[in-house]
């Protein structure tokens, strides 16, 4: 199919990157030039012969520029289908000529929301109306019009020009169309997620509007990866918008080699660990669970301590911090027979940086991610989970650890220091993989028990990891309730002091019984934990 020449464009732009070099080279080729605003002044200001869009249908610019383009001479030469002699027949009748390039992106209203000063009426301004409009009338008639939505594109119309004698190809137009309508229904999606945080932040937001029948995700790609699970998967990474949010979305790579879409996965589960803890904390993930995790009164020995809960697992690992990396934390992390793939954290002084990437063997490979300050999740916070065919929406889980809200059912109270065991154990549990036990001892992981099919093969496989030394006198936390004693029995016989777990069970007496047979302490949280 021959292509089709390009007579008249209209160029209309918030962005104005590269725009006055591509209405040179248009204007170059014959092409007329119309433009609105801005966009016109830049381009008479260059020298260039434009139409204003208002000089060209007769209606003036009104409403602070709310309406400009929205007007029969603009849409209806957009839309009309060349080929149909009826609708040459009517825009000839009414004086509609054909606009056959529309290069226009839009109002920056994402940029005016991240924006803390501005407000709320600074944000409505900036939902751009003829913006999307124009766009879309454009990419519905990609048949016979070429669209332009990013200034990134540019180079490709020119290069689609100078092959095309000044036309453009249906597979060129059929491409940018495809492409426009992916950013405005981002952009869309953009607005509804924003006016929607706005109303939950004034308690407007109805338990409806939660979950909407409509719902629209606004993603942006972060990067291509190398693959996906495995070699022969592609993959890439794209990101929600969730302003203020530390996030591995919004971190910054500071060293190391690309991360694949596994060790996204694992930082990912590394970060939402260590965030849920005030005092200095470490978390080492291992394929998406924790293999190490521990609290103490300085970073480099939350670190030792977290490392030491399953060294062999640990090696080629992803490493979290809550806490900006120290230099000390570095050099413990340099010292030899240690290997990590991603270290992720709110950010790394100069001395630390310095001997990650200068001192071990693996300094030019370790990837060092800065996530910025840690802070509460958004309230439109969601957890998705894709499905073949769909996606599973749910609330973030804000579950922590409150120790004034635990129930004590045994007959035996936890001690202060089982208390702050159960506590980082009931938030470890969390984050593994369930069926899932966990046992703690002094402030560390030491006993991971995950992906199992029954709670009682979670405990053995908690209790074995740990080791006869390490379980004795440790507490047990499970993600969900014993349904019989069996399990509070396999931890009876490790030497497991206090147990905290949901409680909900009807075997709960029969549960209850065997902890006070044991002298066991036992808690209730009343909340359950799965994790899938």
């Amino acid at each position: 199919m021959t292509a089709t020449p390009i007579r008249r464009a209209l160029l209309s732009v918030y962005d104005k990157t590269g725009v006055v070099d591509l209405a040179r080279e248009l204007h170059a080729r014959g092409v007329e030039l119309l433009s609105t605003g801005g966009t016109y002044a830049l381009l008479g200001e260059a020298g260039l012969p434009v139409t204003e869009v208002a000089a060209y249908t007769g209606f003036p610019e009104m409403m602070d520029g709310r309406v400009k383009t929205l007007h029969p001479r603009i849409h209806g030469g957009l839309l009309c289908l060349r080929d149909d002699p009826q609708h040459r027949s009517q825009a000839e009748a009414n004086a509609i000529g054909m606009i056959d390039l529309v290069v226009v992106n839009l109002y920056p209203f994402e940029a005016t929301c991240d924006d803390s000063a501005s407000t709320p009426a600074d944000r409505i301004e900036k939902i751009d109306i003829g913006g999307p409009s124009m766009l879309r009338s454009a990419a519905k008639n990609h048949a016979h019009v070429c669209v332009i939505s990013d200034p990134s594109d540019y180079d490709r119309l020119r290069a689609e020009l100078a092959a095309n004698d000044g036309g453009t190809s249906l597979a060129f137009r059929a491409q940018c169309a495809r492409a426009v309508f992916r950013t405005t229904a981002r952009y869309d999606a953009l607005i509804a997620e924003e006016l929607a945080r706005q109303a939950a932040a004034a308690g407007e937001l109805d338990a409806a509007e939660r979950f909407p029948e409509q719902l629209a995700v606004p993603l942006q790609k972060v990067q291509d990866l190398r693959y996906g699970e495995n070699p022969h998967q592609a993959a890439a990474f794209y990101a929600r918008r969730l302003p203020g949010c530390a996030s591995l979305a919004n971190a910054t790579q500071r060293n190391g080699k690309e991360l694949s879409y596994n060790n996204l996965m694992d930082t990912n589960g590394a970060w939402e660990l260590v965030k849920e803890f005030t005092e200095p904390a470490c978390a080492v993930i291992k394929h998406a669970n924790p293999c190490g995790c521990a609290v103490a009164a300085n970073q480099a020995e939350a670190f030792l301590r977290a490392w030491a809960g399953d060294p062999q697992a640990a090696f080629g690992s992803i490493v979290a911090f809550n806490r900006e990396v120290e230099e000390a934390t570095a050099a413990a992390l340099c010292e030899p027979g240690r290997f990590v793939e991603v270290i992720i954290a709110p950010a790394f002084t100069p001395a630390a940086f310095e001997l990650l990437t200068t001192k071990p063997k693996w300094r030019k490979n370790v990837r060092l991610l800065e996530a910025g300050t840690i802070t509460t999740p958004p309230a439109q916070a969601r957890f998705v989970k894709d499905v073949f065919g769909g996606l599973l929406v749910q609330d973030y889980d804000r579950g922590g650890w409150d120790p004034a809200a635990i129930e004590v059912v045994s007959a035996r109270a936890p001690s202060p220091e089982e208390v702050r065991d159960l506590g980082l154990a009931w938030l470890v549990v969390k984050h593994l993989t369930s069926n899932a036990i966990c046992l703690v001892k002094d402030g560390a992981l030491v006993g991971p028990g995950c992906g199992q099919m029954s709670r009682v093969g979670a405990s053995d496989l908690a209790v074995r990891l740990a080791g006869p030394e390490r379980a004795a006198g440790s507490v047990l936390a499970s993600d969900a309730f014993f349904p019989f004693p069996d399990g509070v029995a396999a931890a009876a016989a490790a030497g497991v002091r206090a147990i905290v777990q949901p409680g909900g069970s009807k075997g709960d007496p029969a549960v209850i019984a065997e902890a006070d047979k044991h002298d066991i302490a036992m808690v209730f949280t009343g909340m359950r934990h799965f994790r899938h």
